[in-house]
């Protein structure tokens, strides 16, 4: 058992370590090397786990999506604006979620590197909230829900790149805000927009609710 938990800790500790060195030199220009030095481990250790950078980028790509796990909400919608918030406060300081995101945004990428695959997995999970949440009656009759999610998906991914490139993401909170003021009044049924907490600290208060340490 000591030896499984060692393994999984050294698995990790590799992911953290290429998610930071994606994240500050891209797929092309990461090397093995820049991995193994960050990480701190042997060849051996990194090829047991990765038998290639490939696979190794692989990795690091499925692991975005979980970082936008939130607490179940009553409204669908608040959960889906809940996982966008979080997610952006995650970006400010998790150096994996940062190498999967740069890697989704990678054209670099090679065939064998599905860099598309996070876009997918963030469309069927949110499908699945605002299907719940047009079930619920909390969103306009004119919304299509998978023009919706796709129009979300695509415009976190471009506000994130622009606040990363213009304050190193500090004023992302302000800017998926902002995103939302435009979006939930198209989709939203009026009734419940006052309701909706679209602050921009409300991935950090969600994030302190689910575990102070995170605050």
């Amino acid at each position: 058992m000591a030896k499984q938990e060692r393994a999984i800790r050294t698995r990790r500790a590799i992911l953290e370590a290429a998610g930071a060195v994606f994240d500050e030199h891209g797929y092309t220009s990461t090397t093995i090397a820049m991995v193994l030095e960050r990480a701190d481990v042997t060849k051996g250790a990194l090829y047991f786990h990765f038998p290639s950078k490939e696979s190794l980028a692989q990795a690091v790509l499925d692991e975005q999506v979980p970082f936008g796990a939130v607490p179940p909400q009553p409204c669908k919608l608040q959960e889906i604006i809940d996982m966008t918030f979080v997610v952006a406060q995650r970006l400010l300081r998790d150096a994996l979620l940062r190498g999967s995101v740069r890697l989704t945004v990678d054209q670099c990428a090679p065939p064998g590197v599905d860099h598309t695959g996070p876009f997918r997995q963030w469309g069927e999970r949110l499908m699945g909230l605002m299907g719940q949440a047009r079930d619920q009656g909390e969103l306009l009759p004119t919304v299509e829900p998978r023009d919706t999610v796709e129009l979300l998906v695509g415009s976190f991914a471009g506000i994130q790149l622009m606040s990363r490139a213009l304050t190193g993401r500090d004023d992302l909170g302000h800017r998926i805000s902002v995103l939302w003021g435009h979006i939930l009044p198209s989709i939203a049924v009026p009734g419940l927009l006052l309701s909706l907490d679209t602050a921009p600290d409300r991935g950090a208060r969600v994030l302190a609710a689910l575990d102070p340490a995170e605050d």
